[in-house]
């Protein structure tokens, strides 16, 4: 399984959200978002609490650490 940002990539497409959507879902800027996809930085643990209940997948997963 891919890291982090290539998994919040496809998560969101499969979702059909913007980034700007995704970004007023977890309280951040669609830059924040962009960042994250790139591999820049990285949300902080509840951050990626909240997304990991948007997208109904583990933190795991959603951190490339599934199976």
């Amino acid at each position: 399984m891919g890291n982090f940002s290539e998994r919040l990539r496809e998560l969101r497409s499969e979702k059909g959200e913007t980034q700007l959507e995704l970004g007023r879902i977890v309280r951040v800027s669609k830059m924040a978002v962009s960042h994250w996809e790139a591999g820049h930085s990285e949300p902080s643990i509840a951050q990626l609490i909240l997304l990991a209940e948007h997208f109904g997948v583990s933190v795991d997963d959603l951190i490339g650490r599934g199976d």
